[in-house]
């Protein structure tokens, strides 16, 4: 428990600090700038409750260790804030060619977000593409070596299987942004407020991980809510098609509003649980 309450002091670092620099924003560009970063930073954040979930499950199904669970995020957090620069950068050069791209990022939106209220089959990491290519690829310990991503045996350098899981942490968050980044346009599509919003979201969710990982049964309700919010992000990118503005203050408080309200009904249903069944 120590521990948990150790990250979560660290989740509200990351979070008040991010507040200060949309004051910043605020002081220097102006509040409709400070309202369109605190809307993209509230969806970015969100949404990567689910892919954490993601991780969690990985990890769980790996066997990997705490410590090499922080290595492997540490990285993995790393290596997305260079692959969303590139993704949010060639996508707003392409809404900035191509206005309507954003009422097909909307229809995707609604997609995705219906999708996720249907019960799917838990997929097994270890049939996963990513980790079959990367060892088909790449010369591979057949056992994990501690921390470690590469080893030398008998003169050569070897990957260990940490390094394809990784690359899965990797290939998960792209997947992760193809909703997210798009949603995040549902407010503005100013590189600057884009890629910051998304920075901010990112550099807190190592330690918002290990709060979930020991919390996350009490949270299984939050990915319904984030499903609402990817259809309710949709609805406002499609529905510029139709001249339907919602106003930045609008989205934050629906945000606000779904990510509390899914919050709540997990714990309720959680405790009614734990009473149904004391241990």
């Amino acid at each position: 428990m120590k521990h948990v309450l150790k990250s979560l002091k660290w989740v509200i670092f990351w979070i008040v600090l991010a507040m200060l620099f949309c004051l910043g924003i605020w002081y220097f560009l102006g509040y409709q700038k400070a309202l369109e970063f605190l809307g993209g930073y509230l969806i970015e954040l969100s949404l990567s409750v689910d892919n954490l979930f993601v991780f969690i499950t990985i990890f769980m199904s790996y066997g990997i260790r705490e410590h090499a669970q922080h290595r492997v995020l540490g990285y993995g957090i790393a290596g997305a804030i260079i692959l969303r620069f590139i993704f949010i950068f060639f996508g707003v050069k392409i809404v900035s060619l191509f206005e309507w791209v954003l009422y097909i990022f909307g229809a995707i939106l609604i997609f995705n977000g219906i999708k996720m209220f249907k019960k799917e089959e838990e997929k097994d990491p270890h049939d996963s593409r990513i980790i079959r290519l990367v060892a088909k690829v790449l010369p591979m310990t057949k056992e994990f070596r501690g921390e470690k991503f590469m080893v030398k045996e008998g003169g050569k350098r070897l990957f260990t299987p940490l390094f394809a899981v990784l690359c899965l942490i990797e290939g998960s968050d792209i997947l992760f942004a193809i909703d997210s980044v798009p949603a995040v346009f549902s407010v503005s599509t100013d590189l600057l407020i884009v890629y910051t919003s998304n920075i901010f979201a990112i550099l807190g969710l190592r330690q918002l991980y290990f709060v979930l990982e020991h919390l996350h049964e009490r949270f299984q309700y939050v990915k319904y809510g984030v499903a609402v919010i990817l259809m309710f992000t949709g609805v406002k990118l499609a529905g510029l098609m139709f001249g339907l503005h919602i106003s930045i203050p609008i989205s934050i408080g629906v945000i606000l509003t779904v990510l509390v309200v899914s919050i709540i009904a997990s714990a309720i249903v959680s405790k009614k649980k734990e009473n149904a069944n004391p241990s």
